[in-house]
């Protein structure tokens, strides 16, 4: 039993009995208080509230800039800003890694993370301008900072890269590791993101209680009344195999919303409006390639199609003929020594040539999309010396039958 003195401490290694059931009481003390942040040692314990608290406000990231961890009461911005000091004090690059089980907050973290050093590196810049005697900067509504591209790349990342999962409403099904890169001065320079195990398999096949990836969702929410018929979407969402397979909605989210902050993050990112529709098309000849049918030709090994209307539809959004469309996936040209020969496929394996073609551009337009945020990210103008890295992991979900 610790003394009274350590009851709701901010700071676990200070007890004197230091156990698992000190460290829960104490836990669920702070917790009961919505004190959701308590150090321990140089580690920072998140426990997830499941609702908002206002506690991530611009005046709240004020209170922290430039004070010492042990000043202020613990938080995500405490420890952030101790990264950007010792940065700028050390001059060496600083990570931050975020981790836990899946719907413990890791990517809600990550994103206040980021926000954060959007901020400090933006108060940075206004007062290296204020100190140089320069005139502030008129206001602009249609003025985009580099600091809110930055934060503009969330929505567009979770849009195609976040799902639900029993466990977690918006799941990250990847892990990424994002470098923020910083002047000598702390003043934010560039951005760029690497990905990592984009979760394929989620685009042909979900488990009871899950979804597919969100931005399916989001084509269907009616925030741009015409878009479902620009895309051939005239069936009703439970009828698209690859994506209505569990779920279809989730409690308390908006997907006209969503749809809407994502096409918002979209211009934001200087995507082009052809870009944006490309990136729909894709995503509707994926729903329309879940619905294609084959059939077995009698006393043969041969499939072919049981109907071409949602071949159509999805040839018409990659641009493609879809006989011959229709052609590759059915007899597909392999090369056996030096002739080129059309190879007959059965059903089971044109279901399959499906499916991977499916998950292989799903996974492309992913790679695409991180690659053009990146390029717009990369500013020039501005020297890169220093960064602070975050590592948001994909988070882990533990199941009798995984």
């Amino acid at each position: 039993m610790n003394p009274p003195k350590f009851e709701k401490t901010e700071d676990m290694s200070n007890l004197t009995f230091l156990n698992d059931a000190s460290v829960l009481h104490n836990l669920r003390a702070r917790y009961g208080q919505m004190l959701i942040y308590t150090y321990s040692g140089l580690f920072c314990v998140v426990i997830n509230p499941y609702k908002r608290l206002p506690i991530y406000e611009p005046s709240v990231a004020e209170m922290y800039m430039g004070k010492r961890r042990t000043e202020m009461p613990p938080h995500l911005f405490a420890v952030s800003d101790e990264a950007y000091r010792n940065m700028l004090i050390d001059h060496e690059n600083q990570s931050m890694l975020i981790t836990g089980e899946s719907g413990a907050g890791k990517t809600e973290n990550t994103k206040k993370v980021i926000a954060y050093f959007a901020t400090v590196g933006a108060s940075q810049q206004k007062s290296d301008a204020a100190g140089a005697g320069a005139a502030p900067d008129q206001p602009d509504k249609k003025k985009v900072t580099l600091e809110d591209q930055i934060v503009q790349t969330n929505p567009v990342l979770e849009a195609f890269g976040n799902a639900k999962t029993v466990r977690n409403n918006n799941s990250s099904r990847f892990g990424k590791f994002i470098r923020i890169h910083f002047s000598k001065l702390g003043r934010v320079a560039s951005c760029d993101i690497e990905h990592y195990l984009l979760e394929k398999s989620r685009v042909i096949r979900q488990a009871p209680g899950e979804r597919c990836y969100h931005i399916f969702y989001q084509l269907y929410s009616d925030y741009m009344p015409s878009l479902k018929k620009d895309l051939m979407l005239d069936k009703a969402l439970k009828e698209y195999h690859f994506v209505a397979q569990a779920e279809l909605t989730i409690d308390g989210v908006n997907d006209k919303e969503e749809h809407q902050l994502t096409d918002e993050a979209f211009d934001i990112l200087h995507f082009s409006p052809e870009e944006k529709m490309n990136c729909y098309k894709l995503m509707a000849a994926i729903m329309h390639m879940g619905n294609m049918k084959f059939k077995q030709r009698p006393r043969e090994e041969q499939a072919e199609p049981d109907g071409t209307d949602d071949a159509e539809k999805a040839s018409a959004m990659y641009g493609l003929n879809h006989e011959e469309f229709l052609k590759a996936l059915t007899k597909p040209r392999v090369k056996v020594g030096n002739e080129w020969v059309n190879k007959g496929q059965n059903i089971e394996q044109v279901t399959w040539s499906v499916g991977a073609m499916a998950k292989g551009l799903y996974s492309r337009v992913f790679n695409w999309l991180v690659k053009k945020c990146n390029k717009t990210l990369d500013q020039k103008g501005i020297s890169r010396d220093f960064f602070i890295g975050v590592l948001d992991i994909a988070g882990f979900e533990i199941f009798d039958t995984n």
